[in-house]
């Protein structure tokens, strides 16, 4: 049963009915889906599929796509010597079938891709050569290591270039189609649990998949992690193994920006931190950090910002360095930190994160989803010059209409009720913004709260509240 992903369901079912070969790249981070998504909409029509073989070598690959061939009916051939080879005989599968409308799937590519192997040169010359002029073949892509499948394929600047008829980058789900899984898998979880599952696990379909029904979110969570067995234990590590070829510079860029401060680090102080040298090379990690949704990168607003800020973006990510690292013993850690200060100050930051992927849905709810904007934040020390007092402003909605919506994110356990110190707060950081920016957008606070507001005289404060519906809008 295919949850959600309407949008990509429509690219790949309608590239069934177009009267010539058609080449599609499924990519995103592991876990989304991207094999699911494609098995579940075409699997039927397949005439071939094969996955790379995870850390194999080149005459493992070779040996795997063998098999594969041999799986879908390929008889009397020897094992190929190359990739050339390989893609020939793949040829007579292809001729041999009597589908209208032949579909391969290719998963995995980046694996298959091993050092001086020559596959890629050998799949631009099967598409360029032969698969192109056929009108009945769809051909799919597809590969967990980001970076790769963009360099090589989206992106390429050889054989492949401008090749694809379609692309689909597939993202983790949103915290409505987390809702309409979780109501699938009849978990029984209230928009509360939703939110504090999404707050540690993110929109990744293949943790949600793990929920043992009947059990609550919290007894899930401690169940994904603590134990020998736990389905989650080793997540962390396996996830950057099988993403990069040399997984630990990325880990620990990753480590020095979940310790650092909140609203990121710039290039230099992660140099530093890091212990890395200064280079493209690092320089290219981040960037694929960014591709595979770990981080973002973002330039504070202001005239004098410092430039580039990166930030560490991934749910799960996040929420491994703050209690699985080391990991706890205990084996209820999770539902006996739920009252804990620990607890209460990471959930505030693992808000702010949630309402940071879920931007669109905030700009719905603030009636300006077909407005221009960008997305920053803001920090200043104090300063008695420029008479500010030193603010952190986490979400920023810079918008074309001359407006920004500085916006203050609060979760509670309860209603929240505004207090004169939050207005006073929200005075000090729209006086700070402008003195430094020297902005003349009109600015207008506004609360993002989860679960609702308890209507004050201190609430009237704010030029709009979201309340935590919206975040399920869309």
């Amino acid at each position: 049963m295919l949850v959600s992903r309407m949008r990509e369901k429509t690219i790949l079912l309608d590239a069934l009915t177009q009267k010539d070969a058609q080449f599609i790249a499924v990519y995103g981070r592991r876990r989304v889906g991207k094999t699911y998504l494609v098995r579940e909409c075409l699997e039927d029509r397949f005439v071939f599929a094969h996955a790379g073989v995870y850390k194999g070598d080149y005459d493992e690959q070779l040996t795997a796509f063998s098999q594969s061939l041999s799986d879908y009916g390929l008889v009397d051939f020897e094992k190929p010597k190359n990739w050339m080879e390989a893609f020939h005989l793949l040829k007579r599968v292809i001729e041999a079938s009597p589908k209208r409308k032949k579909v391969l799937f290719l998963d995995e590519l980046s694996w298959m891709s091993t050092r001086n192997s020559g596959f890629v040169k050998a799949l631009e010359h099967f598409w360029n050569g032969y698969l192109s002029a056929k009108k009945d073949v769809l051909l799919v892509v597809c590969a967990s290591a980001t970076s790769w499948i963009l360099s090589n394929i989206v992106h390429s600047k050889g054989g492949l270039y401008g090749r694809l008829t379609s692309e689909i980058s597939l993202k983790p789900f949103t915290l409505k189609e987390t809702e309409e899984y979780v109501e699938y898998r009849r978990l029984g979880y209230s928009r509360r649990q939703i939110l504090e599952g999404y707050m540690v696990l993110g929109g990744i379909p293949f943790y949600w998949d793990k929920m043992r029904k009947g059990l609550s979110l919290a007894s899930n969570i401690d169940r994904l992690f603590v134990g020998d067995e736990a389905p989650l234990r080793k997540e962390h590590d396996y996830l950057f193994k099988a993403l990069f070829d040399h997984p630990e510079v990325y880990i620990k860029i990753v480590q020095a920006l979940a310790s650092g401060a909140r609203a990121g680090m710039d290039y230099t102080d992660l140099l530093k931190e890091t212990g890395e040298d200064k280079g493209g090379d690092f320089s290219d990690k981040i960037d694929e950090l960014e591709e595979c949704g770990f981080v973002r990168k973002y330039t504070p607003f202001g005239k004098k910002s410092r430039g580039t800020l990166i930030q560490l973006i991934d749910n799960f990510t996040l929420f491994y360095h703050k209690f699985l690292n080391p990991f706890p013993t205990d084996p209820h850690f999770f539902s006996d930190s739920l009252e804990s200060g620990s607890w209460r100050a990471w959930s505030a930051l693992a808000f702010e994160r949630v309402c940071l992927q879920h931007v669109s849905q905030i700009k719905e709810a603030l009636r300006i989803g077909g407005v221009r904007t960008e997305v920053c934040s803001f920090q200043c020390q104090a300063d008695e010059k420029r008479r500010t007092e030193g603010s952190q402003i986490d979400l920023l909605v810079v918008r074309k209409d001359d407006t920004i919506n500085l916006c203050e994110m609060k979760f509670s356990n309860k209603p929240y009720s505004v207090t004169e110190e939050d207005v006073d707060a929200m005075e000090t950081k729209r006086s700070d913004l402008i003195a430094v920016t020297e902005t003349e957008y009109d600015i207008m606070p506004t609360l993002i709260v989860f679960p609702k507001v308890k209507k004050n005289a201190y609430s009237d404060e704010y030029s709009a509240i979201i309340e935590a519906e919206s975040l399920f809008l869309l």
